[in-house]
């Protein structure tokens, strides 16, 4: 799909505005490529990369990796969770609802019989938690664990899917150990990042490391940089894992497969890219080009004009490199690139010098 087909919506994507036009006049920018903006509707995405897709999901809807030494992933696909065996039960990292009832079953496989004892959660949000209630409705004796800032979030929240946690840590970059049944995971709040709360979860028997929402092993991070809350506290997250934890095995509470060092390498140099590209569009692109004079009283008008155009520019960037190296390059490339420009020009650089 080349973007003289979307000229019609162009405009009205790369601005989220409807401007007073019929959609015959509406074209989109004249430098922008071949990868449609948002808002338009995608015929057939690029194809995902074969290094991208995880284990072969059968009928009963999920896959179980095993890590060794107790730990367990388990994916249906599109999420992920950690379960970690004990002598007493299983330790489970999350419980999404699109996976739910299936991570009951998972349970069974690991540990047949065996009742889950504790319930870690990496954040409130509920795309990965929200089937906490689940879990405790099928294990009424199971502990669940969280970060004081989860549960500051879950208390305004009051969503009775995803109860408050009965045990809560504090703090920022001290290790809380959760030791049950011969097992050991350390519980660690880096700083603020994807949200106030998401903490690093670290086996060390398996050399497994999760952290949520802020990795996407093969692919492109969902919209917005996966919605961060703190966009500098993510770069903060992401360029500190590899040098802190010596881990084999990610798990990132997205996509089908583990991730492993490399992936984050990748996406680090990405969110390198992305900054630079962002920040080198800000200075080149100069204001007001373009604009119909008689909007100039439109402060508005004038300023998603470049706004637009620098996304533009920081899209063109990236293309040539990067759109055959992360499966879902061409869906959420123009989200990311708004999400920077936008970060740098209120928070000011996200990369330490």
């Amino acid at each position: 799909m080349t973007i003289a087909k979307l000229a019609s919506l162009g405009a009205i994507a790369l601005g989220f505005a409807l401007a007073p036009a019929s959609a015959a006049e509406l074209k989109a920018y004249p430098n922008a490529n071949d990868i449609a903006p948002p808002l338009t509707h995608i015929e057939k995405y690029a194809p995902v990369l074969e290094g991208s897709q995880g284990p072969a999901i059968g009928e009963k809807g999920f896959a179980v990796e095993d890590f060794g030494n107790g730990a367990f992933f388990v994916t249906e696909g599109v999420y992920q969770v950690l379960f970690v065996r004990t002598d007493d039960g299983l330790i489970l990292v999350d419980a999404p609802p699109n996976i739910g009832q299936k991570l009951l079953a998972a349970a069974e496989e690991i540990a047949p019989g065996e009742p889950i004892t504790h319930l870690i959660y990496s954040h409130p949000h509920i795309d990965h938690i929200g089937f906490a209630s689940g879990i405790i409705e099928a294990f009424p004796d199971v502990v669940t664990v969280a970060h004081q800032e989860t549960a500051d979030n879950l208390a305004r929240a009051k969503d009775p899917a995803r109860p408050a946690p009965a045990t809560v840590f504090e703090g920022v970059g001290n290790v809380f150990p959760l030791e049950t049944g011969g097992q050991t995971l350390e519980l660690r709040y880096p700083g603020p990042n994807h949200q106030d709360g998401n903490i690093e979860i670290w086996h060390p028997d398996s050399n497994t490391l999760m952290l949520v929402d802020v990795v996407f092993p093969g692919w492109m991070m969902w919209r917005r940089l996966a919605l961060a809350e703190d966009i500098p506290g993510t770069f903060d997250v992401i360029q500190d894992i590899n040098q802190r934890y010596d881990f084999d095995n990610l798990v990132a509470g997205h996509v089908g497969k583990p991730g492993t060092k490399a992936d984050v390498d990748l996406q680090v140099e990405f969110m390198i890219d992305l900054h630079n590209a962002a920040g080198a569009a800000l200075g080149s692109v100069k204001p007001g080009e373009g604009v119909d004079p008689a909007d100039f009283a439109n402060p508005w008008g004038v300023f998603d004009n470049y706004i637009d155009r620098v996304v533009v520019e920081c899209v063109n960037a990236l293309t040539p490199k990067w759109q055959d190296k992360m499966s879902g390059f061409d869906v959420f490339i123009y989200d990311q690139c708004m999400a920077m420009e936008q970060s740098l020009r209120v928070d000011g650089p996200s990369l330490r010098g």
